[in-house]
């Protein structure tokens, strides 16, 4: 059975001085294991909002989110924590690697959370896997100063994975690259989700990355559709 994200009617508005500001206006979509989509549209128009509340970084004003049939948001702040961990997996345009961290080190952080001394050498094995899936193989002891950018975007992918996620967000991830490079990664990244039948949604300013999805929506002002 596919297990799916949902976003039923979400509303996200900020406080100012001049009352409140509407971010997101009842956005809904929903995605199963296997599917991808790119959200596209203008600076401003809530992509990254959207992305954060998808990913339970943030809550919504209104509406309701479930991952695999859980509303996230009814958790405790440490069971919160724990579920974004294990189900969510996250790439962002700055691949946020700690520089004085190898690439193994570097994929192997999200393990730490619940790190298990019994677990160890299963979660080592998944980073050694996962990177040679990205052709890293050889980049093991590397730090990510020693790496050109398309490689420490590829150690970023494979960090994403490396907990099983149901869910892998995908935040302008090609962003910083040359068009080149950046057509590699995004084929590499398609193709390892489906490999791990998760739920891939990125959202991004690139024509060339969108054209790569099957399912392609828009935000404008704060309103999502189908293209």
């Amino acid at each position: 059975m596919a297990r799916t994200l949902q976003a039923d009617g979400i509303t996200k508005d900020y406080p100012t001085r001049r009352g409140s500001l509407s971010v997101l206006r009842d956005v809904s979509l929903s995605q199963s294991t296997g599917e991808a989509a790119v959200i596209t549209g203008p600076s401003g128009s809530g992509k990254s909002t959207l992305l954060n509340i998808l990913g339970t970084l943030e809550p919504p004003s209104e509406g309701r989110v479930t991952i695999d049939g859980c509303d996230p948001f009814t958790l405790s702040e440490v069971r919160l924590a724990e579920f974004r961990n294990r189900r969510i997996g996250f790439i962002f345009q700055e691949h946020h690697l700690l520089p004085h961290c190898s690439v193994l080190e570097n994929v192997l952080l999200p393990t730490l959370a619940r790190a298990n001394g019994d677990h160890e050498k299963d979660h080592i094995e998944r980073s050694r896997e996962l990177l040679d899936r990205v052709g890293l193989s050889d980049r093991l002891d590397h730090r990510p100063a020693e790496l050109s950018g398309g490689e420490r975007q590829r150690v970023a992918v494979a960090r994403s994975l490396i907990n099983r996620p149901l869910v892998v967000l995908a935040d302008e991830p090609t962003g910083n690259l040359d068009r080149a490079t950046a057509q590699k990664v995004a084929t590499l990244m398609l193709e390892m989700y489906r490999e791990e039948n998760a739920i891939l949604i990125a959202v991004t300013h690139s024509a060339s990355l969108a054209a790569a999805f099957e399912r392609q929506y828009e935000l404008v002002d704060g309103v999502l559709r189908i293209l």
